[in-house]
């Protein structure tokens, strides 16, 4: 008999491509034995930005590569079951062609989900709460349809090759502190609480971006959950209907 199908799944920082292709195959492997593990009993998986080092979509060109990735992703949708990318920091240049080709909902920034009686805010995590002023004005940039138009115009032969160097060497100098810093200097914690007072109905607050699995509570009926990464952590959330936890590979 089936298992039934009744959790909800998160995952995100895959960095697909990074540091090199031996490293990220072994990776790409590990993600593919996950997804083809929790597609067994969920209802819909969210995978919370920053998949790939790099992504940039021109008319008719893709980056190579992470074909068996794509390929489970292709074939969960086609069995019924949805996938949602949230766009990160390092993979927000993604258009048309993953919806098309694979079925995936894109979503461009954070929002609001209901899941049976719980509220969920979801979202990768990159520009939210107080300060990183450089990045929020880096980011403006790299939104702008202009911005955007302009490095399509560049052949991607070399195009790619100067991103993905910006984008590996964007992430080392931007890495993250891995441990909690506490509630006055994480970021993601402050925006928590800001968004709460505003809408004090959230039950979880989900985020990747800061590469540290994080269960935090943020107030009596409200908690923080990060997602981690898969460079260093292995680690996901899963949601049965009534509690969100994390969860590490490993230890299955």
């Amino acid at each position: 008999m089936e298992n039934p199908k009744t959790k909800i799944y998160f995952a995100s920082d895959f960095h697909l491509g990074t540091p090199n292709f031996e490293e990220s195959l072994i990776r790409e492997r590990k993600i593919v034995d996950w997804l083809n593990t929790v597609r067994k009993d969920a209802t819909e998986i969210y995978l919370m930005g920053d998949l790939f080092d790099f992504w940039f979509e021109y008319k008719y060109t893709v980056p190579k590569g992470f074909t068996r990735f794509l390929g489970t992703i292709a074939s969960i949708v086609d069995s019924g079951i949805p996938v949602h990318f949230f766009l990160g920091n390092h993979d927000m240049w993604m258009f048309d062609y993953l919806p098309q080709e694979l079925g995936v909902t894109i979503h461009k920034k954070q929002g609001i989900f209901n899941f049976g009686d719980k509220t969920f805010l979801l979202g990768h995590g990159d520009g939210l709460g107080p300060g990183d002023t450089n990045y929020k004005r880096i980011k403006k940039v790299f939104s702008n349809p202009l911005s955007q138009w302009l490095f399509a115009r560049i052949h991607p032969n070399f195009s790619f090759g100067i991103a993905n160097r910006w984008s590996r060497a964007s992430r080392k100098k931007g890495k993250e502190p891995q441990v909690f810093l506490g509630d006055d200097k994480e970021w993601l914690v402050a925006y928590c609480k800001r968004k709460l007072e505003e809408n004090p109905k959230i039950d979880f607050f989900l985020f990747g971006h800061r590469h540290l699995p994080i269960s935090h509570k943020i107030a009596e009926n409200s908690i923080y959950i990060n997602t981690g990464d898969w460079l260093n952590h292995f680690t996901y959330a899963v949601f049965d209907g009534e509690k969100l936890e994390l969860k590490k590979v490993e230890e299955e």
